[in-house]
């Protein structure tokens, strides 16, 4: 099986090479490496030409945005499965092992994903970042089934005929891939596992914050192109009801809830 993985980097050089070498140390499958960077100029670059010889495709032409060089970087993919780390994340030791232990399990999947780990600057854990059990349309344009990105591995064809990513999309490009998967009759395989290290600072979008208006209205718009009408207050009570439910039925994940509330973890 033939794994195509995906860094964009674009002035993340004081992260870059941890990616890097977070990429080239996976084992347990045939790995494509495709590293795209628009137009960096804060010694990106240079890093990126030290490991030359170990990654398959270097693209240095311009993009329109992240989504933007994502799609460049899946027309480029030969793999079955992609999967892709932004330059200031990694993927923890053993991830693509056990994805493709997981894919020997589940063959006919469209998504493997696990869990994550938040970490800050220097490495260090800040907490878990637990995927939901369950991914659906109406679970993902309610709230309630976040996927770790960094954690996750799509099956190229199914991604393809998604459509890719949408570059208009600036917050949650990949959720809404993940959505148009679904939408498409995408099976969907969670692991209870720590597979992806989400980098948490200052210049990221996640970290600044800087963009949560922005994501709320991505996320309303994928609500009224999915039911063809804005949400209203039933919708609420029910994703309500339904995170009740969720957290009771995924047991894992309501265990690490209340270590967390009681400061155990």
């Amino acid at each position: 099986m033939k794994l195509s993985i995906v860094t964009i980097s674009f002035n993340q050089a004081q992260f870059l090479e941890r990616t890097i070498q977070s990429v080239l140390a996976q084992q347990g499958a045939e790995i494509e490496y495709i590293l795209l960077d628009p137009g960096s100029t804060d010694g990106s670059r240079e890093i990126i030409e030290r490991y030359r010889d170990c990654i398959s495709v270097i693209d240095y032409s311009k993009d329109a945005g992240p989504a933007d060089g994502l799609n460049k970087g899946l027309a480029r993919a030969t793999g079955e499965f992609f999967a892709y780390v932004n330059s200031d994340d990694v993927l923890l030791p053993g991830a693509v092992e056990g994805f493709a232990r997981t894919l020997a399990s589940f063959s006919a999947v469209d998504v493997i994903y696990a869990n994550g780990l938040f970490i800050d600057e220097n490495d260090q854990v800040l907490r878990r970042a637990t995927s939901a059990q369950y991914f659906t349309p109406w679970l993902y344009v309610n709230g309630l089934a976040a996927i770790v990105q960094q954690a996750s591995f799509i099956r190229t064809a199914a991604l393809r005929a998604a459509g890719g990513f949408n570059r208009e999309n600036r917050t949650c490009w990949d959720g809404e891939a993940f959505l148009k998967i679904a939408l498409d009759g995408g099976r969907f395989q969670r692991v209870w596992a720590d597979w992806g290290g989400f980098r948490i600072h200052g210049a990221s979008i996640t970290g600044s914050g800087r963009l949560q208006d922005l994501f709320q209205a991505d996320v309303q718009r994928m609500f009224q192109e999915t039911y063809g009408r804005t949400p209203h207050v039933g919708d609420h009570v029910a994703a309500m009801a339904a995170k009740a439910a969720l957290r009771i039925w995924d047991w894992r994940r309501f265990a690490v809830d209340l270590a967390r509330q009681a400061r155990w973890i």
